[in-house]
Formats: C-alpha cells, structure tokens, sequence
C-alpha cells in the first residue's frame, strides 16, 4: 500500500463532520422598550368596593365630607348601625360603638375619623331638626294667626321710645303675650335636649330665641324682649299696679320710653319690702324665673338699699346727739 494514500484518506476533509455556526444572540430591547410601563398588575375582588351606597345605610353619604374611610363606614354598617341609629345616641354611646369596632374587626380608627364621626352625627342631628321644626311650624295651632300677626305689627311700632303710648291695650298685652311664648320655646327646647340626653337650659337664652326663629317666631325681638323684661316682671308682680301706670301714662299722653323708665320704681318697692333680693323674687315666681334679672334692676336695688342704709344710720347717731 501506498502510505502517501493511506496518509491522504486519513486526514481527507468531510464537510458533513464541521458544528453548525451558534446561534446569534436576541437583540437588546431598545431605549423606548425600556421607559414603556410595564403590564397592569390584576387586583384581588373586594366585595365591599361593589356594594351599593344603599347597602351600607345611608353611611357612606353621612360620612363623606368628614374623612371617614369607606371600610370604616362599611365595618359600622355590618355592626348593623344606620343613620337613624347613630342620630339617636349619645356622645357616650358613640364612643362605646367605635370601641367595639375596634376590638371585634380590629380596625384602628384615626383619631381625625373619631372626631368626623361624632361631627357628621352632629350635623345630621341638626339637619333633623331644622326640619322637624319646620314641620312644627306648619302643623302648629299656638303660633298666632293673621289678625294677631296685624297686632304684632301695631304693637311693635308703639314700642319704640318717643312715639305716645297711645293706652291701646292690644299693643302692650301682646308685648307680654311674645313672654309667654318664650316660655313655650323654652319647654320645647328643654324637651328636645331631654331626649337626647344634652343639658336642659332652666332660663330663655340665645338657644331658645335661635330655635324661636327656626319655627317662624321671627318677629321675637331678643334685644326688645331683654330690653322690656323688667316691665313684664313687674306685670306679673303686681299687674294692678302695672295698669294704674300704664291708664295713668296714656292720660298724659307720654311715650312708651318713659313708661318704660317708670317700671323700674315699683319694682324697687316691692324688692324693699322682701329683703332686697331681687334675684331671689324672679326665681320664686314660676314666670319671671326662666329670665334673668335685668342689671339695672339689680343696680337700682343695691343703690337704693344703701341710701335707705346710710339713712337709718344717720337717724340713729342724730338721735343721740347733745342739745
């Protein structure tokens, strides 16, 4: 044998023997793949995102202007509290409520949610009863009709200071009636506060004339009723001395202003004869002690006491004098 041609066969080239050339690597992504967003992440199913306004009693529309959570209002709604219900309990009874939210679903309450939801409760409960006092208004028999409304109006223009009491009695009787029904006011609202467990104001202060004018009272003059206050006292005191003065003012034909300033000296006399307490008549009497006593009467009291004090005491030291 040839070794040249055994030589050549053993090293003879086979194309078929060669790799295959690797794969080219994938192109990079490019600078814009890069910045895209990546893809939405799918979120759990929240039953009570889906539930309908309605399903949480009325909640959700009580508590939205007041930063309560939503799952806040739907964990009071499964405790099975409603607007109504909430309305009707106390600042006590709140906060025992959200308590128990606490402990059973531990959920921590913000403190601004603690304070929103007694604030919304507030709000509602004053909503409530503007309406209820409108509804009053419309259903109620002790407002005055037309023709007592005219008096008002005849009545109100002859208090003024300077214009002549003209002696008609329809004018000051119904400034003494407007008296009366502050103290109906006052019952109202102390019945009102009764019920919701708040304290009952026992004298006619600015609450009783706001709710006054809530129910269409709005010809009550606070500053005309404080203003004559001394004068209905002394009507209830002693009204027949009150209408001896009020024949003996129309006689002359002098204004309502001085009849006014002429009230307070029977009622210094009657405060004489009783120890000067001036403070203790109005609150023994069951119609002047839901009003407060006016701080000239009080002052007029204290002065003439200590005139008729230093009076006894210079009788008495003259009395021992030499001749």
């Amino acid at each position: 044998m040839d070794p040249d041609a055994f030589t050549a066969s053993l090293f003879k080239w086979d194309p078929r023997t060669v790799l295959p050339p690797a794969p080219a690597p994938p192109p990079r992504p490019s600078l814009l793949e890069y910045a895209m967003a990546p893809p939405p992440v799918t979120t759990a199913f929240h039953p009570a995102r889906t539930a309908a306004p309605r399903e949480l009693g009325g909640l959700e529309e009580l508590f939205q202007a007041y930063g309560i959570r939503y799952y806040t209002a739907a964990k009071i709604a499964e405790l099975g509290f409603t607007v109504s219900t909430l309305v009707d309990m106390k600042d006590e009874e709140l906060d025992d409520m959200m308590n128990s939210l606490s402990q059973i679903f531990r959920w921590d309450l913000l403190v601004g949610e603690r304070y929103g939801i007694k604030a919304a409760v507030r709000a509602e409960r004053r909503r409530v009863e503007d309406d209820d006092i409108k509804r009053r208004n419309n259903n109620s028999n002790n407002l005055l009709s037309t023709d007592t409304t005219t008096n008002a109006l005849d009545a109100l223009s002859q208090e003024d200071p300077g214009e002549v009491a003209r002696g008609k009695k329809n004018g000051l009787d119904y400034l003494f009636h407007l008296y009366e029904q502050c103290r109906e006011f006052l019952m109202q609202v102390q019945a009102i506060a009764k019920d919701r467990g708040e304290k009952c104001p026992t004298k006619v202060t600015n609450q009783v004339f706001r709710y006054a004018k809530k129910a269409g009272a709005s010809y009550i003059n606070k500053p005309k009723m404080r203003h004559y206050v001394h004068c209905y006292a002394l009507h209830c005191l002693d009204e027949e001395v009150s209408n001896e003065l009020r024949r003996a003012f129309k006689e002359r034909g002098e204004n309502v202003g001085a009849w006014r300033q002429a009230c307070y000296k029977p009622l210094v006399a009657i405060a004489a004869r009783q120890g000067w307490d001036i403070d203790a008549i109005f609150n023994a009497h069951p119609r002047l002690s839901i009003w407060y006593v006016p701080t000239k009467l009080r002052q007029l009291c204290h002065a003439e006491r200590n005139s008729v004090s230093a009076s006894s005491s210079v009788s008495a030291g003259s009395a021992h004098l030499p001749f």
